[in-house]
């Protein structure tokens, strides 16, 4: 993480800063191939692994935070943010299974992209595996506009897959909340 990351909330949930220790909480999710099937990596294979990936990297242009519930600090999920160029930033998210159901995507991304737009940002996107349906319905139940198909675009775990790009420009959102 580059910056220190705001820690935007809603009624149900807050954002915070990732933590290595979020590792623990994330790992069954993170583990499972089923859940890990549209990612560009494969699942984890220990928690320390995903510890160390979770841990800060000052080179990067990322910034994370964990998804928790109103009141606790465990960690549900998590959503990263990329700098890509000037206004413009890349999200990525996933949601714990057994969180899974109760609309808590929909509002922590929510609760993320008004504080990318808030910070300036004109344009966010997201890049998402063709086949992965929930990840499609959620970002256009948020409004996002699908923008392209890159073909062949990933080597991953399960094979060359195609992404389809999706973005959602400040007015758009402005016109939506």
């Amino acid at each position: 993480m580059t910056q220190a990351s705001p820690t935007p909330s809603g009624q149900r949930l807050a954002l915070r800063p990732r933590r290595p220790s979020d590792a623990e909480a994330l790992f069954p999710t993170m583990a499972d191939p089923e859940a890990m099937r549209w990612w560009s990596r494969a699942p984890f294979g220990t928690v320390e692994d995903l510890r160390e990936t979770f841990a800060p990297d000052d080179a990067s242009h990322w910034r994370s935070w964990a998804i928790v519930k109103a009141g606790e600090d465990r960690a549900i999920g998590m959503l990263s943010s990329g700098r890509k160029r000037e206004g413009v930033a890349e999200i990525g998210y996933l949601l714990a299974k057994d969180a899974q159901g109760h609309g808590y995507a929909r509002e922590a991304l929510a609760l993320l992209i008004a504080q990318l737009f808030a910070e300036g940002h004109r344009r966010i996107f997201a890049d998402v595996d063709p086949d992965n349906r929930p990840s499609v319905a959620l970002l256009t139940r948020l409004g996002f506009t699908l923008e392209g198909r890159l073909r062949a675009e990933w080597h991953t775990h399960i094979g060359l897959r195609d992404s389809l790009i999706y973005g959602l420009l400040a007015e758009e959102w402005s016109a939506r909340t």
